[in-house]
């Protein structure tokens, strides 16, 4: 079809393993293509990993992070999705205190050559641009974001703001489009503007990729993929 960049989602622990990884290299040399970034199976339980009181699970954590550095490096890829702490209204750390822990963890995938990469995600506390303007005041350039338009939009908030309140540490983007009461959809098949999300993104000097980033269940036949990745690709054709 060809889609040449890819973002994998890991499902459970057997695809981190090396025979599993193999595979996958292969199927991506064999194909010509990439990957940008990987998305943790254990998204859903950073909260109880990183952003809790309990230090030596943070600690253990940490530890079982590396296996997702280690498979990112092997296929190529230089990014990690975080979602980061979930309910967070009800959470026992201070906002300084996630701070504090998203930095070591940043610290230790640098050290594996991997970003790791803060994500908006609806009902966690990267939801609301304010906490990532903060976050990137209190780490002065030491953190890195992924800006998804579906989660903005989920989530409540105007999704050029978001944009903007990750600005120049930005190195990664979700694409998707939206219509009332559909948030998760091809590009050019709803009401975004991407034009002006495409503005701003160059002002604030990202020349990455667009991955397009949507649920089986928002379309029906492959075509539509084709249909949206020509639509990106004349996008980015325009900058």
């Amino acid at each position: 079809m060809g889609f040449r960049l890819f973002e994998i989602f890991f499902n459970t622990w057997g695809e981190l393993k090396p025979a599993y990884l193999k595979r996958i290299k292969q199927i991506l040399d064999s194909g010509n293509a990439g990957v940008k970034s990987i998305h943790p199976f254990t998204s859903g339980f950073e909260s109880m990993m990183f952003f809790s009181d309990y230090d030596s699970r943070f600690r253990d954590s940490l530890d079982f992070y590396r296996h997702y550095f280690e498979a990112a490096a092997y296929l190529g890829a230089g990014i990690l999705v975080l979602h980061g702490q979930r309910e967070y209204l009800h959470g026992k750390i201070t906002e300084e205190e996630y701070f504090d822990r998203y930095a070591r963890l940043y610290e230790a995938g640098k050290q594996e050559g991997i970003l790791v990469a803060q994500e908006n995600v609806n009902r966690f506390r990267s939801e609301d641009p304010g906490f990532i303007r903060r976050m990137r005041r209190s780490l002065s350039g030491e953190c890195c974001f992924v800006f998804d338009v579906k989660q903005a939009v989920r989530a409540g908030f105007d999704p050029y703001d978001m944009c903007d309140a990750m600005g120049e540490d930005i190195v990664h983007v979700h694409l998707n489009d939206n219509l009332p009461g559909s948030d998760c959809l091809l590009p050019g098949t709803g009401m975004m503007d991407f034009r002006r999300l495409k503005r701003q993104l160059t002002d604030y000097g990202y020349s990455g990729d667009l991955i397009i980033e949507v649920y089986r269940s928002s379309f029906r036949r492959p075509e539509s993929l084709l249909q949206a990745k020509k639509f990106v690709d004349e996008l980015t054709e325009e900058f």
